[in-house]
């Protein structure tokens, strides 16, 4: 067997018996925040804002606006490209 290859079984190994170590060491990151979140835990933060929020019927609105402005444009290049190429000879 050649080094090479037992160096990439001996890092085999390694990768295996790290992942089923029973006890991972937590990260550089995590053990910040639980040292901060000891002394001053977070507060509950709502996975999507209540929809009281969101102003009546306007956000629905600039959405139509927004898409009727998109498909206009789509629509004038259309017709924009179809002149062109009905004026070449």
């Amino acid at each position: 067997m050649s080094e090479h290859e037992q160096d990439g079984q001996e890092r085999e190994f390694d990768r295996r018996w790290a992942d089923d170590a029973e006890h991972k060491e937590p990260s550089a990151r995590a053990r910040m925040l639980a040292a901060r979140w000891k002394h001053n835990p977070p507060g509950p933060v709502p996975f999507r804002p209540d929809p009281d929020h969101r102003s009546s019927g306007r956000r629905s609105r600039s959405s139509w606006i927004s898409t009727a402005v998109v498909f206009g444009c789509v629509a004038a290049v259309i017709v924009l490209l179809g002149y062109i190429n009905f004026r070449a000879p």
